[in-house]
């Protein structure tokens, strides 16, 4: 039988060390990435499908591969007592896919209305809340943010955007201080009873 393609699990955030590995050692290695907004440090794109790789190779003649500690590998990704394999069509296809993402300027980031970003350019800093996504990758995602003690509607760069993942839009969420022509809402600005 001819080699295949398989599938192996690694380690959270070990892609790249796993694919090198095994890439010194001989084993052919398929590692998909694409272009993102913010990719990690170190690196200039991020792995299409995370905590996966492609290898290639016979276990009918070969048997299956030792892997050391060191490669950061969890195992292969089997089918009850199987490990499963993929046609050469199917990883050429995702091949040519990746290549068509990263022409086209990358994986984008979608973000939700309503959802809490923080804008991370040089000019603008500071948590705004998530109005309208951008249509393509060169558009601006359409945010709301408190400027001057103002809500302010902005138009940001996608790549000035980082995602507020551990907190709610509600624990930042910007209250109104008035209702309107200098009408303070209760427990905000002047007090009349004190005379302020």
């Amino acid at each position: 039988m001819a080699s295949r393609w398989h599938v192996i699990r690694t380690e959270a955030r070990a892609e790249y060390l796993a694919a090198g590995e095994l890439g010194r050692d001989g084993f052919e290695v398929f590692f998909p990435r694409v272009k993102v907004a913010h990719p990690a440090r170190g690196h200039a794109d991020a792995p299409l499908f995370p905590g996966y790789l492609f290898l290639r190779c016979d276990l009918e003649n070969d048997g299956l591969p030792s892997f050391r500690r060191t490669r950061r590998i969890l195992g292969w990704v089997r089918f009850g007592n199987d490990i499963g394999w993929l046609p050469d069509q199917v990883v050429d296809e995702i091949r040519q896919r990746s290549e068509m993402i990263n022409q086209e300027g990358g994986l984008r980031r979608r973000f939700r209305s309503g959802e809490l970003v923080r804008i991370v350019s040089g000019a603008i800093q500071g948590l705004a809340q998530v109005v309208e996504d951008g249509k393509s990758v060169n558009s601006k995602v359409k945010v709301l943010l408190e400027f001057m003690g103002r809500s302010v509607l902005a138009q940001v760069p996608e790549f000035d955007l980082e995602p507020v993942e551990d907190q709610t839009p509600e624990e930042h969420r910007v209250h109104r201080r008035t209702r309107g022509r200098g009408r303070w809402i209760r427990g905000y600005g002047s007090s009349p009873a004190l005379g302020f």
